[in-house]
């Protein structure tokens, strides 16, 4: 597939709480096919863990 399904953008930037849902929304995307932009990034604040994750899909051609 060259381009993401569903209309989606070829980068993307998941945030949210690091747990399990957050977690699964990046397996998600990896699955359509979108690869992890460099590392995650960590931020705490102050009652809880926040993630973000950069995505990029596999260019093509």
């Amino acid at each position: 597939m060259s381009t993401p399904p569903d209309g989606l953008p070829i980068y993307r930037v998941l945030t949210g709480p690091d747990d399990e849902t957050f977690c699964r929304r990046v397996s998600e995307a990896i699955e359509l096919g979108y690869r992890p932009h460099g590392s995650p990034a960590l931020i705490f604040n102050g009652a809880q863990v926040i993630v973000a994750q950069a995505l990029l899909w596999p260019a093509t051609g």
